[in-house]
């Protein structure tokens, strides 16, 4: 299942925990995995901390210290900091599916991290059944 995502921001974490849940659900699965995957090298998937929202901004933020916007990169597009972002990152999670339901933690959230926005992205929520 594909989803979309229009960004706002240059940077920014979109929590698709919802759509997630929604892809399981219509997937009729009810034990297995969900693997949520970004097909873009300057935005990546990550699971974190939903019930504080200074957390997305700190992650943000510490990102931004380790690979800043004007760090004398040598890519000419100006966007070498979203492509080590997204290294650091990851672009994709698998998260465990129980009785038709995400497995998450009591504060955890799926999260689409913009690296290089604002832009429409498209994310893929592939649903595999246990064995």
């Amino acid at each position: 299942m594909r989803q979309e995502i229009r960004t706002t921001c240059r940077e920014e974490l979109v929590d698709m925990t919802t759509a997630v849940g929604r892809a399981v659900a219509e997937s009729g699965v009810s034990a297995g995995i969900v693997v949520v995957s970004s097909p873009h090298t300057t935005a990546g998937i990550l699971v974190n901390e939903n019930a504080d929202p200074d957390v997305a901004t700190d992650l943000i933020a510490g990102l931004a210290r380790i690979a800043p916007e004007r760090g004398g990169w040598r890519h000419a597009e100006g966007n070498s900091d979203a492509h080590l972002k997204t290294a650091l990152v990851g672009t994709s999670v698998m998260v465990p599916i129980q009785d038709g339901r995400l497995v998450l933690g009591t504060w955890q959230a799926v999260y689409f991290a913009e690296f290089d926005g604002p832009r429409s992205r498209r994310v893929d929520v592939t649903v595999v059944p246990g064995l």
